[in-house]
C-alpha cells in the first residue's frame, strides 16, 4: 500500500473536523483579530471566585463503590478523601491518615487526623473508616466494580478512636496506591445508614475541601468551599462548576465565549483555534491512560490468534499518532504507560507490515471481503479518526470494517461487560495506579467487569505470582514475561499512551493539569 493514500484519507478527515470545530469567532462584536489572534476582553472575568470546568461525561452515580469512571474521579476526588493521597505530581502522601506503619506484610496500623469532619457535620474517626471497609468487602461493595481492587484486605479493625488497623489475606504491593483510589473513599456511615444508598448516589457526602451543592444528571455538578474543611487555607476558590458537554465542538465553543475557563481533553485539530483566542492557552501533560482496540476472543474470526496478530501487522500505528494526533501521543508495546511501574521497555510495538498480516489471515482461512464490526463511543472525534484510519488499513489487506458509534455510557457499562461490543472495539484505561498490576487484573484475569471473553492460563498464573510479593525486582521480572506473553497472544492492539490537551483561560492561575484526570485545586486561584 501507498502512504500517500492513507494521507489523503487523514487530510479529508482532519479538514472535516476543523470545519466543524474552528466556529466564526469574528460574529462576537467586542472581538477583533490580530495577527492571527482574536482579541478582546476576556468575558470569563465577570464570573468572580469560581472556576468552570468541561467534562465529557457523567458518571450517572457519586458512589465510590459503584464506578470506575474518570468521569467520577474528575469530580470526586474534590469531594471525597482516603486514607492516603497522590499528589499532582503522583507521589503517595498522607490523606484522612497522619500516618501510617506496617506491623508485618500483612499488617497496617493506620493514625487518623483529628478534628474532621464529612460535610454534613457527622465527625470523621476510626469508626467511618471501619465502616467504609466493610461496605466495600461486603454484599454491597462486592455487585460494584471496585470490589475487586481490595480484595486483599481480610478486614479493618477499630484499634483506637482515631487508628485502624488493616489486616490482609494476602501480600497487595500496590495497596497504599490503591487506598488512594475511588473506591477507598471514606464515607459517612450515619448518613448513608439514614438516608439510604440510593440517596447517597444522588447527593453524595464526603471529607474533602469541596461540598456537592448541586447535581443535574447529565447536565452539571456544582461543588462549593467546605468552611469546616481540615485544611481550608490550601483552598481559595468558592465554587467549581463541572458542565457535562460531551461534544468537543460545543466544548470549544464555550470555552471560547468564555462559558467554560477549563476544556479538558481539548482535540488536537481544535489546538490552533483554541490557541488563536487571546485569552486561552493551551497545556498539555502526559497521563497513564492508554488506548487499544480491544478484540472479543469469543467471535469468530478474532479468536485466531493468527487473524489478532495480523491486525496489528496491518495498522501503522506510527502514522496514526504522527497525523491524527499531531503528536499528542506515545507509542505503546502493552497496555500502558510509560508512567507504569511494569512497562516493558524491551519490547516494541508491533510493526508497520501488510504483507506479512495478509499471510497471516490467509494461513488462517479468513475469506478476502470479511466483515469486522468496529464499536466506538460516538462523542469522540479523534477516536472517530482513528477508527476510519484503521478501517483504511484493513481494507488493504482484505477485510471490511463497520464502524458503530454508540452513546458513551451504554458502550461503557453495557456493551463491553456484556460482549456485545463488535469484534473490536476501542479501549481506554486510566492506569490510576501508575502500576500494571491494576490493569492486567482487570482487563486479563477470566471473569472481570471489563473482562468478558478472554482467557489465558499464562496469564492468569502470572498475574497471581506478582501479586504474590512485595519485591519489586521479582514484580518486575514477572510483568516482563507477562507483557511478552499478551504480545504475542495479541488479545487488543495497542495504540498509544494519551498526552492530553487542555485549553485554560488565562484568568486561572496556579493551575496544574492532573496526569491522572484527577482534579486538585489547592493553591488554584482566578482574576
Amino acid at each position: 500500500m501507498k502512504k500517500y493514500k492513507l494521507f489523503t484519507l487523514l487530510l479529508v478527515c482532519m479538514l472535516l473536523v476543523l470545519t466543524a470545530c474552528s466556529g466564526d469567532t469574528s460574529e462576537s462584536g467586542n472581538k477583533e483579530k490580530n495577527n492571527g489572534k482574536v482579541k478582546g476582553e476576556n468575558p470569563a472575568i465577570a464570573r468572580g471566585n469560581e472556576l468552570v470546568i468541561r467534562v465529557p461525561g457523567d458518571p450517572q452515580n457519586w458512589d465510590p463503590i459503584d464506578t470506575y469512571l474518570l468521569a467520577w474521579s474528575m469530580v470526586g476526588t474534590s469531594v471525597f478523601e482516603g486514607l492516603v493521597s497522590r499528589s499532582l505530581d503522583l507521589e503517595i502522601q498522607p490523606g484522612l491518615a497522619e500516618s501510617w506503619e506496617y506491623v508485618d506484610d500483612k499488617t497496617l496500623v493506620f493514625q487518623l487526623r483529628n478534628g474532621v469532619t464529612f460535610h454534613n457535620g457527622e465527625p470523621f474517626n476510626a469508626e467511618a473508616v471501619k465502616f467504609t471497609f466493610d461496605r466495600l468487602l461486603g454484599e454491597e461493595g462486592q455487585k460494584g466494580p471496585q470490589y475487586s481492587n481490595y480484595t486483599s484486605i481480610d478486614r479493618v479493625e477499630v484499634t483506637g478512636d482515631y487508628e485502624v488497623t488493616m489486616y490482609l489475606k494476602a501480600i497487595d504491593p500496590v495497596l497504599l496506591t490503591k487506598l488512594s483510589g475511588y473506591g477507598a473513599v471514606i464515607v459517612p456511615p450515619k448518613y448513608i445508614t439514614e438516608q439510604g444508598a440510593e440517596n447517597f448516589d444522588m447527593k453524595p457526602v464526603g471529607t474533602g475541601p469541596f461540598k456537592m451543592t448541586d447535581y443535574q444528571r447529565d447536565k452539571e455538578v456544582v461543588v462549593e468551599r467546605y468552611a469546616d474543611y481540615w485544611n481550608k487555607d490550601a483552598i481559595k476558590l468558592d465554587k467549581v462548576t463541572f458542565k457535562v458537554i460531551p461534544e468537543t465542538a460545543t466544548a470549544l465553543a464555550e470555552l471560547q465565549t468564555g462559558n467554560i475557563d477549563i476544556m479538558t481533553r481539548l482535540e488536537v485539530a481544535q489546538a490552533a483555534t483554541a490557541e488563536g483566542t487571546d485569552f486561552i492557552t493551551l497545556m498539555d501533560v502526559p497521563t497513564p491512560t492508554a488506548y487499544s482496540i480491544r478484540f472479543d476472543t469469543a467471535k469468530a474470526p478474532v479468536d485466531d490468534v493468527r487473524v489478532r496478530q495480523a491486525i496489528n501487522f496491518a495498522i501503522d500505528k506510527e502514522t496514526i499518532v504522527k497525523e491524527i494526533l499531531g503528536g499528542y501521543g506515545k507509542l505503546i508495546s502493552s497496555f500502558q504507560s510509560e508512567l507504569s511501574f511494569g512497562y516493558n521497555k524491551d519490547l516494541q510495538p508491533y510493526p508497520y507490515d501488510p504483507e506479512k498480516a495478509k499471510k497471516l489471515l490467509a494461513e488462517a482461512n479468513v475469506a478476502e471481503g470479511t466483515t469486522l464490526e468496529f464499536y466506538i463511543p460516538g462523542t469522540d472525534g479523534t477516536f472517530k479518526e482513528i477508527a476510519q484510519a484503521v478501517a483504511f488499513y484493513l481494507q488493504e489487506v482484505g477485510l471490511k470494517v463497520s464502524i458503530n458509534s454508540v452513546e458513551n455510557t451504554t458502550f461503557q457499562s453495557e456493551l463491553i461487560p456484556k460482549g456485545d461490543a463488535g469484534h473490536m472495539y476501542k479501549n481506554g484505561w486510566g492506569g490510576w495506579t501508575l502500576d500494571f498490576d491494576n490493569t492486567a487484573y482487570l482487563m486479563y484475569h477470566e471473569g472481570e467487569f471489563w473482562n468478558p471473553t478472554y482467557k489465558n492460563d499464562k496469564v492468569e498464573q502470572l498475574l497471581t505470582a506478582e501479586r504474590a510479593t512485595n519485591d519489586s525486582t521479582e514484580r518486575e521480572k514477572i510483568f516482563k514475561e507477562l507483557t511478552d506473553v499478551l504480545y504475542e497472544d495479541a488479545a487488543e492492539v495497542n495504540l498509544y499512551s494519551e498526552v492530553e490537551i487542555y485549553g485554560v483561560n488565562k484568568r486561572v492561575k496556579d493551575f496544574q493539569p492532573p496526569h491522572d484526570g484527577r482534579f486538585r485545586f489547592e493553591g488554584v486561584t482566578v482574576e
